[in-house]
């Protein structure tokens, strides 16, 4: 994913309202952008100034032209905050082939329905896919007190939309089709993915039910820079 103009860095003063932000630019000027990220953002807004970087819709009448992309976080690594670019990136890499194990061959679509169920991605013609794709952005890494593993974690805040969709990989397992989950991690420190037990225990009991029941799990983590996004390196899930 490139971004032309590159990101604007900028100083991140506060995060609030779930989808707004202000903004220090380096001209001395303050704005508000908009923060599209549904969870708890728990590592990534620190509670102090940090730096962040933004993009410019070059839209004028967008009531906030500018978004809040990815924020330098803990031990000087960054983590890409805006949750509506994870599937984009997921897809991108499929289409490319850079994912072994999600040939795009048979064709790659979007949001495609299982039962009362949404998939981000399916492979196959769309009226009857033969693998169906859950994505998750995954940015909790430790926080400043912590050591720096690069162990990062999902759900940042307990999901039981994201409950949902491990029980429907399961029952797309079991229907014989194959079943994917990738997490999009996000952070330039990562090394490694794993359920937060911490936070929402049911998702990780789900989780380790699903791998076991033939749900593929796959992590990759995203360079990040202020010019491009992309996939690049597979990552262990741990258990």
């Amino acid at each position: 994913m490139k971004f032309d103009p590159p990101l604007e860095t900028v100083t991140l003063l506060r995060r609030y309202k779930r989808f707004m932000a202000d903004v220090l630019r380096a001209d001395g000027s303050e704005i508000t952008v908009h923060c599209p990220n549904t969870g708890s953002m728990k590592n990534c807004v620190l509670g102090s100034p940090q730096p962040a970087l933004i993009s410019d819709s070059g839209n004028p009448k967008r009531k906030y032209r500018h978004t809040l992309e990815a924020l330098q976080v803990a031990h000087g690594h960054w983590a890409g905050v805006n949750t509506s670019r994870t599937n984009s990136l997921v897809e991108e890499a499929v289409r490319a082939g850079l994912i072994p194990e999600l040939d795009p061959a048979d064709g790659v679509e979007r949001e495609v329905k299982y039962g009362d169920s949404r998939f981000d991605l399916a492979l196959g013609e769309r009226a009857d896919p033969h693998t169906f794709i859950e994505v998750k952005n995954v940015t909790l890494g430790p926080g400043p007190d912590d050591e720096d593993d690069g162990v990062i974690a999902f759900p940042d805040s307990v999901t039981e939309r994201g409950q949902k969709h491990l029980k429907t990989l399961m029952e797309v397992a079991a229907s014989g089709k194959r079943a994917a989950l990738v997490f999009c991690v996000q952070h330039s420190g990562a090394v490694a993915a794993r359920p937060a037990d911490e936070i929402d225990s049911r998702y990780g009991v789900l989780l380790r039910e699903a791998m076991d029941q033939g749900v593929q799990v796959l992590a990759w983590k995203v360079s990040l820079s202020d010019q491009l996004f992309q996939l690049d390196k597979a990552l262990p899930v741990l258990r």
